[in-house]
């Protein structure tokens, strides 16, 4: 660098002097916030406002320093163009520019000198060109930067630093959208990642090449992480859509996804009943429906069922009337006449028919034109009326023995349940009253182990002999019989239950239960009540004593459906948080609510979530028939939601599923993660997989009946994970593999189960699998890392460390969680409370006590003081709260609570809780 330059004074420096002044005056780094790729400055005040730095020389007028009217500016460098950096200073004498910690050369430099008009100051302005070469030297180390000095008599100012980065947009999407098939108005979400860029590209989406433009729409929008969001899918959401990122180098395109929203089709209601086919006897008339409602679009499902239905109808013949036989001729009369009599009655005209004809009443003389006049006496008048007294007399005593004869008969055929049912199913006990101060009051309880079976087996008459009477086993209500065929025991001819078995078993759902299987249980019970419970699913059914009238006798099953099997529709942000369940037979008579008990994994808060009870229509459709929070006292459903369990109340048995709706993204579903891998390795490599479940039992069960066909054990303790309702996807990895012992054989970072897969519940066995690799077949010590996390959500870390040939301290965490017991209890053996002792306590604490020892403080020690509304909708309150103690508690409810709670009430009567001998 040469050429002589005034600094303040007379001084004068030449050429190679000049940097090393300028060195002195070292340029402050410049506060700069980047937030990932986008540059800004931050605002200061005072002093700070400006990024330009003075320098003054002693004694010189700090007025006269340089003061920049222009600084250079952040700028990047698109392709192989040049970018201009410029600096304007006022006054100035000198104008240099300083690159990453090294002055340009001066012929680099294009000066222009002018001077201010109004203050009469030299003005300098400098310009510089800055190539893609000179930033690609320090490509990699540091971000590359300029900035200006300026002098004048008084002293130097630096500028602000201004960076120049090298613009680019790389050509591949890190993700992109994928094409889909929704239903209609369900949730689409079409996920896009831009390419990598410089500076980051801007994400814009098109549907069918016309702009998607969220604020015209408010059916759409689009996330920050650039995914386009379709709240409820329209027909008109049908499109092909394509994700468009761009930035000041170019424009990319993503692969079109093609997006269907078909509709399931629906039947239309049916038409009315034809007329009969036959106009005389028996015929055919039937009805029809179709599936126009709506008709199926887009390949939706067609209509399930049978669009016609046929019943047997019978329309009964015209019987045209005929005549009776003539009666005998009356006696010969005062006018000389006789007459005869018939009627129109052999047979009677009916249905229609036509009457006879001919008249029917014949009139002739009686004398042959001479006429004998004869007078009846009063013996004659006496004779009739005393054959009329004695007709009337008949007709009267007919009618007594009629209306005895159907007295009797109605009494035979009533409904009515057997008394020596009870007092042969029960065996008197003998059982000590308790002492005063004995708390366990509800402990004693009768020797009821000879009085109730356990019933598995498909309801069938028995067939063992013409005789109408039904016996009783001693000690059993239901005896079991060869085959799986029982005895009916009821009050009702043989021919009555015959009817009752032959109406169920033509109906559709009876025929269709699938027996055998672990997912379903059934049982025969009658008014005395009892359970039925699936194993290992936390699914149970609590039929509480008189909720079947008396007299009657039920087959009621229970079922557990898989979601694949059940096409449950779901809208906006609903999601299934509990299983599909089924009992019944559907439109049985029942007296009192049923509770049917089911595990949920939602996260319970009137803030985040609306809770609803679906149950299905006999048509098929799914019907919202309980909102939970909003319930009415009187209504047919109530439901009893815990933090982890559910107990629905409900006189009408059906197919019922917890459905949730986020009404905010603090809405979360709890997920059990299991880690599986092979009890025994015979090759090198060596799977891990890790499922992501429902927080259930079902989900539970299903998984660990799915490891053990495949030869899996349990690797570390189950975990559980809150996953939001943000459209955020669940991620897996593994990390710290030793490598001299071990080889991932993962070719990306991460692992991703979407967002929706888990969202919507309906897909079993959502699972991940990492597969390792041992260098040598003696390697057995395995120690790394897996994270399980969902993006901008909570995450769990499990840390493994484990021989995998000899290693299996987790293989009894499932056992423990397995719950034994018989699928079905009939009668006493089925409820923790004795018989006796329940109906003490009902009969004590219904009735109203102004001291408050009643019903209502029971639901307040049992902390169920919510409910007092619907408890008190109910006949009995005291027996709605402790069927739900028993739905909740069985069988390892503790009664030493409950008869605390009890005996805390205050009741007079000390010996209410003690049962006699005389009374079993």
């Amino acid at each position: 660098m040469s050429g002589v330059w005034e600094v303040a004074g007379p001084v004068k420096l030449v050429g190679p002097y000049l940097p090393a002044v300028l060195q002195a005056h070292k340029p402050l780094q410049p506060r700069c916030v980047r937030p990932g790729n986008v540059l800004t400055r931050p605002s200061v005040s005072g002093a700070q406002q400006s990024a330009t730095v003075a320098n003054p020389v002693p004694g010189a007028n700090p007025d006269l320093l340089p003061h920049f009217l222009v600084e250079p500016e952040d700028v990047y460098i698109v392709k192989n163009k040049p970018v201009l950096l410029v600096c304007k200073a006022v006054p100035a004498t000198q104008i240099f520019f300083k690159c990453n910690g090294e002055w340009v050369r001066q012929v680099d430099h294009v000066i222009e000198r002018s001077t201010d008009g109004s203050s009469g100051l030299p003005t300098m302005e400098v310009r510089i060109n800055v190539s893609r070469q000179q930033v690609e030297k320090v490509f990699g180390l540091e971000e590359y930067w300029c900035q200006c000095v300026a002098w004048s008599s008084s002293g130097t100012t630096k500028s602000q630093k201004a960076y120049i980065r090298i613009a680019y947009l790389r050509k591949n999407f890190e993700q992109e959208p994928l094409a889909k098939e929704v239903s209609l108005e369900q949730g689409i979400v079409l996920p896009c990642r831009p390419p990598e860029g410089i500076p980051p590209a801007e994400v814009e989406w098109l549907r069918n090449e016309d702009l998607v433009d969220p604020s015209l729409d408010p059916n759409v929008y689009i996330t920050r992480e650039h995914s386009l969001v379709v709240r409820q899918a329209r027909l008109a959401d049908t499109a092909n859509y394509t994700c468009v990122a761009k930035n000041i180098v170019a424009r990319r395109r993503s692969a079109s996804a093609a997006v269907i929203v078909y509709v399931n089709g629906g039947w239309s209601t049916w038409t009315e009943w034809s007329v009969c086919s036959a106009s005389c006897g028996r015929g055919w008339q039937k009805r029809s429906r179709s599936c126009t409602n709506p008709a199926p679009l887009n390949g939706g499902a067609f209509c399930e069922g049978q669009n016609v239905q046929k019943t047997a109808c019978a329309t009964l013949c015209p019987v045209d009337g005929s005549w009776s036989p003539w009666s005998k001729w009356s006696a010969c009369g005062l006018d000389c006449t006789h007459w005869r009599s018939r009627e129109c009655s052999d047979p009677a005209p009916r249905n229609g028919g036509e009457e006879c004809q001919g008249a029917d009443l014949d009139t002739r003389n009686c004398t042959s034109d001479l006429c004998v006049h004869t007078a009846s006496g009063p013996e004659d008048v006496a004779l009739y009326v005393g054959l009329i007294a004695v007709a009337v007399c008949l007709v009267l005593l007919l009618l007594v023995l009629i209306l005895v004869y159907c007295r009797k008969k109605e009494g035979l055929d009533s409904d009515v349940a057997d008394s020596s049912i009870l007092t042969s199913g029960f065996q008197p006990v003998s059982i000590k009253p308790s002492k005063a101060d004995n708390p366990h009051l509800l402990t004693i309880q009768p020797d009821l182990s000879t009085t109730t079976t356990t019933y598995q087996g498909s309801l069938c008459p028995r067939q063992d002999g013409p005789s109408p009477k039904f016996q009783l086993t001693n000690g059993h209500l239901l005896s079991p019989l060869g085959g799986g065929r029982h005895t009916l025991h009821h009050s009702s001819p043989t021919s009555e239950a015959e009817e009752f078995v032959s109406r169920l078993s033509t109906q559709n759902y009876f025929r269709s239960l699938p027996r055998g299987t672990s997912n379903m249980t059934y049982g025969t019970f009658n008014f005395l009540g009892g359970r039925l419970m699936i194993p290992n699913t936390g699914i149970s059914l609590l039929i509480p004593p008189d909720a079947i009238p008396r007299g009657k006798i039920y087959e009621i099953y229970l079922t557990l459906h898989k979601p694949e099997d059940v096409r449950l529709p779901l809208a906006g942000c609903q999601t299934l948080l509990s299983p599909i369940v089924s009992c019944g037979p559907p439109g049985v008579l029942l007296t009192r609510p049923v509770i049917l008990a089911m595990d949920h994994c939602g996260e319970p808060s009137p803030d985040s979530w609306s809770l609803r009870l679906k149950k299905q229509s006999c048509e098929g459709s799914w019907e919202d028939v309980l909102h939970l929070g909003e319930e009415a006292p009187s209504h047919l459903y109530y439901c009893q939601l815990e933090a982890s369990a559910c107990y629905v109340f409900t006189e009408q048995l059906g197919r019922f599923a917890l459905v949730g709706e986020a009404l905010s993204v603090a809405a979360a579903k709890r997920l059990k993660l299991l880690l599986f891998a092979p009890v025994a390795c015979t090759s090198l490599e060596y799977n891990i997989r890790v499922y992501c479940l429902h927080d259930t039992h079902d989900a539970l069960k299903e998984v660990v009946q799915l490891e053990k066909q495949l030869g899996g054990q349990l690797i570390q303790e189950p975990r559980v994970l809150h996953f939001k309702d943000s459209y955020h996807n669940l991620r897996l990895s593994i990390h710290d593999v030793p490598s001299s012992l071990w080889k991932s054989k993962l070719l990306v970072s991460y692992q991703e189960i979407p967002f929706y897969h888990i969202w919507n519940g309906t897909q079993q066995y959502l699972h991940c699998t990492f597969t390792l690799e041992r260098v040598s077949p003696s390697t057995s010590d395995l120690a790394c890392k897996l994270w399980v996390w969902q993006v901008e959500g909570d995450g769990q870390s499990f840390s493994i460390n484990f021989n995998i040939t000899k290693d299996t301290r987790f293989a009894e965490l499932l056992a423990l969680e397995s719950e034994g017991g018989v699928p079905a209890l009939v009668g006493p053996s089925a409820f923790k409370i004795p018989f006796l002792i329940r109906q003490k306590i009902i009969s004590s604490l219904d009735p109203p006590c102004s001291r408050g020892a009643d019903w209502r403080t029971l639901a307040q020690k049992l902390h169920l003081d919510s409910h007092l509304s619907f408890f008190a909708s109910k006949p009995s309150p005291t027996a709605m709260i402790l069927n739900l103690w028993e739905a909740r508690h069985f069988p390892s409810g503790n009664l030493s609570q409950l008869a605390a709670a009890v005996a805390g009430l205050g009741q007079p009567d000390a010996g209410l809780f003690t049962v006699s001998e005389a009374e079993c």
